[in-house]
């Protein structure tokens, strides 16, 4: 089958996105479909279009259906899609109308959706390769990693003002990695790392050195203010990082509705409180790995692998 698969993000920003349709594009290239992937339809010939995102690739639905009104669509919906944009851009809407069927990362998605909407709608879970190398933690001090590019919807400085309340005692140092995406987030992540010891903001690091930071951290936090299902949730999990994360639905959605290690969104004497915790009692650390230990099958390759020939089948 030949496939257009459109990821609306810039191809020199490498977001979870972006890392969602590299992985989806490799995946049905092993099934043995032909696929092409690119920032918006270009009316060229195509069995089937997969659109990721359903705001920002409104135009390439409403284009290809309108051509081709027989051949089937299937949109996978972000976070913004999900939790920010479906009541308030008919986009949106008009999109996931529009299509055979809608994809979400993680099943509390679900019931967000017009209930006329969930019956053509599949949860197929971003999967994750095991790590080749073995884990290099340091034991001097305690490492957290925040992955994720610096936007205004990933809350991304909360973790900078949270370890400014972490006591003196305290061992731990947080990494960043990801791109500023304008310039006042690049200014004040350069002048973070400057005059916080326990900050150091290293920008966008390649896939593989991004992962082996991760494998090393002793925890992963996420401070988003909304998610569709993070990537790196599922890629701390497989990697066997103990995750920290706002309450959001998406990270309910993957980590389960009792998960020990949520903090009320935008609240940094929270987070502080947590991150404290994971380091200093080693009881809750581990139960924070337990959980997530539980969930790694969730996230195999041959899983995801699966649910998309299942879905393909069915069209």
């Amino acid at each position: 089958m030949e496939i257009t698969l459109i990821s609306p993000a810039a191809a020199e920003i490498w977001s979870g996105n972006r890392v969602t349709a590299h992985r989806w594009a490799t995946m049905l290239s092993t099934l043995s479909h032909s696929v092409r992937t690119q920032q918006d339809y270009e009316e060229e010939p195509c069995e089937l279009l997969i659109a990721l995102h359903a705001g920002k690739s409104a135009a390439a639905i409403e284009n290809f259906s309108t051509q081709h009104p027989n051949r089937p669509i299937i949109v996978a919906m972000t976070g913004t899609d999900i939790y920010g944009d479906l009541c308030a851009n008919p986009q949106v809407l008009s999109s996931l109308e529009l299509a055979t069927r809608i994809v979400a990362l993680q099943p509390s998605a679900i019931d967000v959706l017009p209930e006329q909407l969930r019956d053509k709608t599949r949860v197929i879970y971003q999967s994750v390769s095991r790590p080749t190398e073995p884990s290099k933690r340091r034991c001097d001090f305690f490492e957290i990693c925040v992955i994720g590019n610096l936007r205004e919807v990933k809350d991304p400085f909360r973790i900078v003002e949270a370890v400014k309340h972490l006591p003196k005692s305290s061992t731990i140092s947080v990494v960043h990695l990801g791109a500023a995406l304008s310039e006042n987030m690049a200014n004040r992540a350069k002048l973070e790392s400057e005059k916080n010891e326990r900050y150091q903001w290293l920008g966008p690091l390649p896939r593989q050195q991004a992962m082996r930071r991760l494998t090393n951290s002793r925890l992963m936090v996420l401070t988003s203010i909304m998610e569709g299902g993070a990537n790196v949730v599922s890629e701390a999990i497989v990697c066997g990082v103990p995750v920290i994360s706002s309450r959001i639905s998406g990270s309910i959605g993957l980590l389960g509705e009792d998960y020990p290690g949520y903090f009320p969104v935008g609240d940094e004497h929270e987070l502080a409180k947590l991150i404290h915790r994971a380091e200093t009692d080693s009881d809750f650390l581990e139960s924070l790995a337990t959980n997530t230990a539980k969930l790694a099958p969730l996230f195999d390759p041959a899983s995801e692998q699966l649910a998309w020939k299942n879905l393909l089948n069915e069209l």
